[in-house]
């Protein structure tokens, strides 16, 4: 018997627990804690525990698809890769290479998403390609960006419980990100203040100090009053806004109207608790700020996250351990997708598309004869707003699951049916690779080598412990060989290590990372700009990145639907503990699936009461956009007419009722708020 055990990173969350794997005669059999890794310290979530499961479900991919006469049939690689190649070219010749869409993943390595982007740039000539950072933190991204300079999280997870006040908005994080909620609770018992801000009673409720339950989409109105409440007591930190910062004024002038009493009528938060709260997180010495989805996924997403930043930026908490602006990333590689260019509107690093000398670079590096688009590509729904009219014709998807994650679902589906061609590489026939033409079998986080970034900007390895099942490939060589195939040059690339060392060459945030470095030191956060910098613990020390952090005097806008009498409830929806993202790797895990094995809506038990539903009963819940058959749970955890559901689950799909509607700047859909029915469903 040959026994090893393999260092790697879980696939899940963003905090970016280290673990073993126990690997038995070739085959990964269990899951062991990493007492030295400085994120989980030897503890792990229920799905970290479990993550073994989903690579050796029944229904692994492993051999490429190909759909003939609506049924799909085994295909040699080589056959799989013709097709595809010549398609691509064929849909490039006719139609113009914008004609093509690329869909890269935040489940998959840097060096894969590094690929992807390349391939769209520097293959099909595109800027066409997003991933699901769009759906999630794609408002992070631009509104930290535009207050501080860098759209990440500013500090580091282990400083969270050093921290005297933490304010958690728009975060259940417990749930979603456990190993940083131990860390709260650390906090708390060295003696933290802790606030939340959610119209949901999380568990979190139970330990705050301070428990606000604003109405959905009113943050902007509530962040506002704390500064008014902050500035009229004189409590902003003065010499940072000094001397750090710009535009004070202007956002002085316009808090001047949201006295605690209008913040009070917006979003129902008392106006008692209200100051009480500013007061609270202004008199700490340092003050952390976490958010997640809850703050993001809104048609004001962009504006929720200046006025964070505005937060941090009018009490000096910004620029010094255990303060800042902390967005948490909801999958394993949300930021490194976003740092390697998975994105329509950057190159890696963040260097604008739209800059000629950034264009120049990368066709210089790339070996290019053509030339890189000057104009920003489409987004993940604007892709699927222009497949559905016929205008985009192809879509490549690595990693992602649209038919579960994206909203308005029958929209969706609508516009992938419309397509000439899609071609989805994953583990599995997920919702969406059932509509595809090829399908490619990927590998799962055990069968490669790579790095994921975790959600504060630590890259850490993820270590091959098993070899690939059936013939399943990792999705860096399948974009390498597809490359080739399709006659271009610049992917001979013989390993991951090899793409990283050109992801450093081009990339200055990560100059300094290597494969060397990472498996000698754990880990490196970045910017890490040369081989002897020691990464960056916190941003914005001395100066923000941008320089000067800048101010935004932002007003408050109500979202996009609100509920009337047809509609009256308000729809919000989230992840839970036991399941991740759109359910393709927990469901496939028969203790997860155990724990929660369907979906469920939230409704308070006054308005089950007047609808006549009881706990467990199935429901009709509508939108405008749709209705879906779904359990009832008759809870204290959700407001009068406010429901909540999860949306990991095919079944009863939360996206096929959530309303796209896009956020101007990030282009991120409104899913935390949309107006809806409940009926009970008749005999």
């Amino acid at each position: 018997m040959e026994y090893e055990t393999v260092l790697t990173t879980c696939p899940y969350c963003g905090c970016g627990c280290k673990y073993y794997i126990e690997v038995i005669d070739g085959v990964a059999k269990d899951v062991l804690p990493c007492k030295e890794d400085p994120i989980s310290q030897g503890k792990l979530c229920i799905k970290g525990w479990n993550a073994v499961d989903f690579v050796y479900s029944g229904d692994r991919l492993k051999t490429p698809l190909i759909k003939e006469n609506g049924k799909f049939r085994e295909a040699s690689w080589d056959e799989a890769y013709g097709l595809i190649a010549s398609k691509f070219k064929d849909i490039k010749g006719t139609h113009g290479a914008n004609a093509l869409g690329l869909l890269s993943s935040a489940k998959t390595t840097n060096e894969e998403n590094y690929l992807m982007q390349k391939f769209a740039r520097s293959v099909i000539v595109t800027n066409n390609v997003d991933h699901c950072a769009r759906l999630c933190h794609a408002s992070t991204v631009a509104g930290l960006a535009a207050a501080f300079g860098s759209g990440a999280m500013t500090n580091s997870t282990p400083e969270v419980e050093e921290a005297d006040c933490i304010l958690i908005t728009g975060s259940n994080t417990t749930e979603q990100h456990p190993l940083i909620g131990s860390r709260i609770f650390k906090a708390k018992e060295n003696g933290a203040k802790i606030i939340l801000i959610d119209p949901r009673a999380i568990q979190l409720s139970k330990f705050a100090d301070l428990h606000l339950r604003q109405r959905p989409g009113t943050d902007v109105a509530w962040i506002n009053g704390f500064i008014h409440v902050i500035i009229e007591e004189g409590l902003a930190d003065e010499e940072f806004i000094t001397t750090r910062t710009e535009n004070f004024e202007e956002l002085k002038e316009l808090v001047k109207d949201y006295t605690p009493e209008r913040v009070e009528e917006i979003t129902g938060i008392p106006k008692e608790d209200l100051v009480k709260a500013a007061r609270m997180y202004a008199g700490a010495d340092s003050a952390s700020i976490i958010y997640s989805m809850g703050i993001t996924q809104h048609t004001t997403g962009v504006d929720n996250v200046k006025s964070c930043a505005n937060l941090s930026m009018v009490t000096g908490n910004l620029g010094k351990p255990s303060t800042g602006v902390n967005p948490l990333r909801g999958q394993n590689n949300v930021q490194g997708a976003c740092d390697l260019g998975a994105l329509p509107n950057v190159f890696p690093g963040y260097q604008a598309v739209v800059n000629p000398d950034f264009r120049e670079k990368f066709e210089k590096a790339w070996g290019m004869a053509e030339k890189i688009p000057d104009n920003i590509g489409l987004t993940v729904v604007e892709m699927m707003n222009e497949a559905h009219k016929g205008n985009l014709k192809c879509i490549y998807i690595m990693g992602e699951n649209p038919m579960i994650s994206d909203p308005d679902i029958t929209h969706v589906k609508e516009a992938l049916e419309n397509l000439d061609f899609l071609v989805v590489q994953d583990l599995f026939v997920t919702e969406t690779a059932a509509l595809a033409d090829v399908v490619l079998p990927g590998t799962s986080f055990l069968e490669k080598d790579g790095t994921f970034t975790a959600t504060d900007r630590r890259v850490q390895r993820v270590r091959k412990a098993i070899e690939p099942i059936g013939d399943s490939r990792p999705d860096w060589k399948i974009i390498c060989e597809l490359a080739q195939r399709m006659g271009s040059k610049g992917f001979e690339f013989k390993s991951p290590k090899e793409i990283q060392d050109e992801i450093a060459s081009l990339t200055p945030i990560y100059g300094g990372i290597t494969y060397d470095r990472l498996d000698e030191l754990g880990y490196l956060q970045w910017p890490c700009p040369n081989a002897e910098h020691a990464g960056t613990v916190f941003l914005h020390k001395d100066k923000c990145s941008r320089g000067p952090g800048h101010f935004f005097a932002v007003e408050y806008k109500p979202p996009a639907e609100l509920p009337d009498e047809k509609y009256p409830f308000t729809l919000t929806t989230g992840r839970i503990l036991f399941h991740f993202h759109t359910g393709t790797m927990t469901r496939r895990s028969e203790k997860l699936n155990k724990e929660v094995p369907t979906g469920y809506v939230e409704i308070n038990p006054q308005d089950a009461e007047e609808l006549g539903i009881k706990d467990g009963e199935k429901v009709k819940v509508s939108t405008r956009r749709g209705t879906i058959d779904i359990p009832a749970y008759v809870t204290r955890k959700v407001p009068l007419k406010t429901v909540f559901i999860p949306f990991h689950f095919n079944e009863c799909a939360a996206n096929m009722l959530t309303n796209p509607a896009l956020d101007p700047i990030a282009k991120i859909p409104e899913f935390k708020v949309c107006a809806c029915k409940i009926e009970t469903i008749g005999e």
